[in-house]
């Protein structure tokens, strides 16, 4: 009978030893349990890739020169096999005769395909008072991060690249073409074609490369009707304006949606003493 006791005794501690393991957090190699122990937290990484983000036309804060427009966006980047991937969106844009701009920011979704894209944030600028808006439209928070927001209506932007000729310190040379005129979405549009030839070794390319930018540019509105930049490393983005209205838009469209709280993220001066 004190056998039987003994093997039960044992049998008994050893059930217990396995229950506790196997109820007891993975500990890390060669870590000491002392006191009551937590599960690892497991982390899942990966070595290597990039963030792409696109640029788009620029809308510079001009008075006295109102529109409203739907922008097309497709953006082609060749794979190494030779083909493609296509990405598009549209998105809206308006300014008034302040200089206020509001624009849409929306998801890029493969062209053709069965997803819908999705407004990302509203953006309001006003030069005058000099803020600037982000509704976050996806962040189920319904917050408008105010920033300071810097150019003014008498701003002036340069769109045209470098003069034909060689560039600095040997990097490669610059060749503008004036492109003549033509009507895009009823408006008169000048054409420029800047095209930058890098010689090898810039960006440690193996051979000669060529960035080209072509645009259209509207001296009524201040802005480029069309515009294209073909580069080998991320592929060619096309912009077209369309829907174009050169007219006062909805002034709704200036107002921070319903129920979005504002955040202020502009930097204040420290209280006087």
């Amino acid at each position: 009978m004190r056998v039987i006791a003994v093997l039960l005794t044992v049998f008994a501690l050893l059930s217990c030893q396995k229950s506790s393991a196997q109820t007891q957090p993975r500990l890390a190699p060669a870590a000491q349990p002392q006191g009551p122990q937590r599960p690892v937290q497991p982390f899942y990484v990966e070595d290597g890739g990039t963030r792409e983000v696109l640029e788009s036309i620029v809308i510079p804060p001009k008075a006295q020169a109102p529109f409203s427009l739907l922008l097309q966006t497709e953006w082609v980047k060749t794979l190494s096999d030779g083909g493609t991937i296509t990405l598009v969106n549209q998105r809206r844009i308006a300014r008034d005769r302040e200089g206020r701009i509001y624009q849409e920011r929306w998801f890029l979704v493969p062209k053709n395909g069965k997803d819908e894209s999705r407004m990302t944030a509203i953006q309001i600028a006003d030069p005058n008072n000099h803020t600037l808006y982000n509704c976050l439209m996806l962040n189920h928070r319904d917050q408008c991060l105010l920033s300071t927001y810097t150019p003014s209506t008498n701003a002036i932007y340069e769109f045209q690249g470098p003069p034909t000729g060689l560039l600095p310190d040997s990097t490669g040379s610059a060749i503008h073409e004036d492109l003549g005129k033509q009507l895009i979405a009823g408006l008169e549009t000048i054409g420029t074609r800047d095209s930058i030839i890098y010689n090898p070794g810039v960006f440690g390319n193996d051979r000669t490369m060529t960035v080209e930018r072509e645009f259209w540019y509207s001296t009524q509105l201040g802005i480029n009707l069309l515009s294209k930049r073909s580069d080998p490393r991320i592929g060619t983005q096309t912009f077209t304006a369309t829907n174009l209205i050169p007219s006062e838009p909805d002034p709704d469209l200036f107002k921070l949606p319903d129920g979005f709280q504002v955040v202020d993220q502009r930097q204040t001066a420290p209280p006087e003493n």
